[in-house]
Parts: C-alpha cells; sequence; structure tokens
C-alpha cells in the first residue's frame, strides 16, 4: 500500500526493512517548488497503491539525514529497494514524468 507520512524515527530501518520500495521526498517547508510537488506526491500515492511507500524528509528537522543522501538541493526525491538507493531526482516534476521514472526503476 502507498502511503505518505513523516520521517519516521528510524528512517534507515524503514528503508531497510520495507518490503515495498521507498520513495524519500527531501524537502522544506520554505521551498517553492517542494510544496508544489506535494499534490502529485499524494496522487502518486494513490496511482502505486501497493508497490511503493513514500515518506517526506524535512531537511531542517533532519539536517543529518540530508547530510548522509548529500541533498544539496531541494526537493530531492530518492528511490530506494532493500536499502540501496536505485533513483534520484533533484526538482520538481509533473506527475506523469515522475510516474514514469519510478515505474521504471521498480522491481518487477
Amino acid at each position: 500500500m502507498a502511503e505518505t507520512k513523516q520521517l519516521p524515527p528510524r528512517f534507515e530501518q524503514l528503508i531497510q526493512e520495507s518490503e515495498l520500495p521507498v520513495l524519500a521526498d527531501f524537502w522544506a517547508e520554505w521551498c517553492g517548488p517542494c510544496r508544489m510537488m506535494e499534490p502529485v506526491l499524494k496522487q502518486l500515492s494513490k496511482d502505486m497503491k501497493g508497490r511503493l511507500r513514500i515518506v517526506k524528509v524535512n531537511v531542517d528537522k533532519h539536517p543529518e539525514v540530508a547530510a548522509r543522501y548529500q541533498i544539496q538541493g531541494i526537493p530531492t526525491m530518492i528511490l530506494f529497494h532493500k536499502g540501496r538507493p536505485i533513483w534520484r531526482q533533484s526538482g520538481a516534476m509533473p506527475l506523469p514524468l515522475l510516474k514514469q521514472q519510478i515505474e521504471q526503476h521498480l522491481p518487477q
């Protein structure tokens, strides 16, 4: 089931143990393009229910996580599968393009 939620207390544990691929959205409240991505990610969550989990990582509240993944600009999205980053994209994008990019990298 696709879910959108705030950063869990154990981000590393989530990306390592999730049966579903995890899309991490690195964002900040003051970021206009990040706010533009919010409805896109909500729709992606609905469209990919059962195939993908989505988690939002506020870089201002969790700078250590942002630093660990070398986030230099936001929004940045990283798709993890079994703890490994398998796709990364910076910048806002429309739903059809994001969905196409994600689907190319989902395990079959």
